[in-house]
């Protein structure tokens, strides 16, 4: 096998058994970039030479038996909203200066604290607002199965990179669905985790930073490193002694909703439908005991949360001078400027309706141990469409099944369950109690033996 595509797991246990060196994994994932990077367009910020010295100082250490924690010398990528100290963040949007961070974001420190060989930092649209990959900065980042389709957003490159293959660690944020509808269509997994789990800089209500793999096991040794303690985040949890390795578990008398039918937005089309159904069986034939779970979200809930966001964007963009506004993605400038027609307490109400889901998500969910649903009510759409309604009076219609648990703070996985007539990938949304990350990963990890054998990964052909 390629070294580019061994899991992380793997990687460490060659490591370990001097079978592979991190530098013959950091040089096989450079080439899987240059074979893939000129369609795909995944990256930012490449620091090639950086990783190799990495790699090199990783190798010397693996030769002594002295790692330096659990993904020494494994490659990463890190979305370029997450600080790297000396690289500038341009939020995905041209109407930002470049200016280089002087400090590296918590994620971006456990990292480099571990020995990973961080090698580029990954694409996301304008101020992170879009489910696609649409960038008044970037290039267009496209999906590796289908590249004329988008890799979803705004974790556009880590879900592209990932799926082609660029190594076994990525991470990306997300606020209302951002690490999970890239996964969906990109056929990856990855964990929104609860909020505070992993510490992020700046925190925000809903805001989580996620691990991006290939495979479970992949994202719960990310999470070993991820989810240190880091006093900048005040909103960080109080650190917990998870056995984030522990992923066997029993499923019988488990109790598991069904969500099909979010309450508003779009409808799950027939395939994503059938496909969430088909692993919603195999769950109860495992000896779960499954029951539907009645819609929760009201069109008043996602309106609101729209226009809160709304204003929120426009508080980026409002004082910004007219040259720089120029330069700002024309959907996303439309719809953070249609706020000037919000009074306070249309504002205030848009908040309120976001307080009214977290209390309706944990209600609604209280009674089952997981839920299971689409990540997304469709598979994923052109690639150079700025969200599927193509309308920035309708931004969101496609999130009413990911939003609620940014909101609730509850951890929820998307993890890949089937695939279009097309060829391209379903995501299974998977969410738990609140704090219960180990248990998503658990029962995410079971799905991933039930389920029927995946796709061969695409290729640069």
């Amino acid at each position: 096998m390629n070294p580019a595509d061994l899991s992380a797991c793997d990687m460490i246990e060659a490591f370990r058994r001097r079978t592979l060196s991190p530098v013959e994994a950091l040089e096989a994932t450079l080439s899987r970039v240059e074979a893939m990077e000129p369609a795909i367009m995944a990256l930012w910020a490449e620091d090639f030479d950086g990783a190799r010295a990495t790699a090199r100082a990783s190798e010397a250490r693996w030769l002594k038996g002295e790692p330096l924690g659990p993904i020494d010398g494994v490659p990463v990528t890190i979305k370029e909203n997450i600080a790297s100290k000396g690289c500038a963040m341009p939020l995905g949007t041209a109407a930002i200066d470049l200016v280089p961070s002087e400090t590296d974001a918590p994620p971006t420190a456990r990292i480099r604290e571990s020995g990973g060989a961080i090698f580029a930092r990954t694409t996301m649209p304008d101020y992170g607002m879009l489910s696609s990959s649409k960038s008044s900065f970037h290039k267009l980042t496209r999906n590796p199965w289908d590249r004329s389709k988008t890799p979803g957003g705004s974790s556009s490159g880590a879900g592209a990179a990932a799926a082609a293959g660029y190594g076994p660690l990525h991470i990306g944020t997300d606020i209302g669905g951002s690490v999970r509808l890239p996964a969906g269509w990109c056929g990856i997994f990855t964990l929104k985790p609860s909020l505070g789990r992993i510490p992020i800089d700046p925190p925000f209500q809903g805001r989580v930073a996620g691990p991006m793999t290939r495979t479970v096991a992949d994202a719960a040794l990310f999470m070993r490193v991820l989810s240190r303690p880091d006093a900048r985040d005040h909103m960080n949890l109080p650190p917990a002694d998870i056995d984030w390795g522990a992923l066997d578990r029993d499923l019988k008398g488990l109790r598991v909703g069904l969500h099909l039918d979010a309450g508003a937005g779009l409808a799950a089309l027939p395939e994503v439908r059938a496909a969430v159904e088909a692993a919603a069986r195999a769950f109860e034939q495992a000896g779960c005991i499954v029951e539907p779970l009645k819609p929760f979200l009201t069109r008043e809930m996602l309106d609101g949360q729209d226009r809160f966001w709304r204003a929120r964007a426009f508080a980026d963009v409002g004082s910004l001078p007219e040259a720089k506004k120029a330069k700002i993605l024309p959907f996303i400038r439309a719809w953070a400027e249609s706020a000037t027609r919000f009074s306070g307490q249309d504002i205030y109400s848009g908040f309120a309706e976001s307080m009214a889901l977290r209390k309706a998500t944990e209600q609604a969910t209280r009674r089952f141990d997981y839920v299971l649903s689409p990540t997304a009510p469709i598979p994923a759409f052109p690639a150079e469409l700025p969200s599927p309604t193509n309308d920035p009076e309708r931004p969101f219609e496609h999130i009413a099944f990911t939003l609620p648990y940014n909101m609730s703070e509850q951890p929820a996985s998307s993890v890949n369950c089937g695939y279009t007539a097309d060829g391209l990938p379903i995501g299974l949304q998977i969410a738990g109690r609140r704090f219960d990350d180990l248990g998503v990963l658990q029962m995410s990890r079971a799905w991933e033996k039930m389920r029927p054998k995946q796709r061969a990964w695409p290729t640069a052909d």
